[in-house]
């Protein structure tokens, strides 16, 4: 027996703004909201499917320092280039982490900065 990532937990400022950011770009709706402003999105059919639910965690000040994990996100109903144009529109920002140009990914940062990949290969929608 092996255990699954159910759930991925992000430390936010603005757990609303960044839930239509991850909405957008993930196909997820917000399935929980909690009394301090903290929010669980994800799929449609919610907590326990094939994809791990995300918890935007209300935090004044998130841990401070660069997150040693980040979410890499592959289109599925496009191609690379213009998933990426897609992402910069929803708010997106090009991130700069020592990349060389050559890479098959392209580095990005969410509304708050928390960084993520967007991979060259299609995945297929669940």
């Amino acid at each position: 027996m092996a255990c699954r990532v159910s759930e991925l937990v992000l430390s936010c400022r603005e757990p609303e703004t960044l839930a239509r950011f991850w909405c957008e770009v993930l196909d997820f709706v917000v399935l929980d909201r909690e009394d301090d402003g903290s929010l669980e999105i994800g799929p449609r059919d919610g907590f326990g499917g094939p994809q791990p639910t995300i918890i935007l965690s209300r935090r004044d000040e998130p841990e401070p320092g660069k997150s040693r994990l980040h979410i890499d996100v592959n289109a599925t109903d496009r191609d690379q280039d213009a998933e990426l144009e897609r992402l910069l529109k929803l708010g997106a920002r090009r991130a700069d982490i020592g990349q060389t140009g050559d890479e098959g990914w392209h580095v990005l940062a969410d509304p708050e900065g928390n960084e993520f990949c967007l991979l060259k290969r299609r995945l297929g929608p669940l």
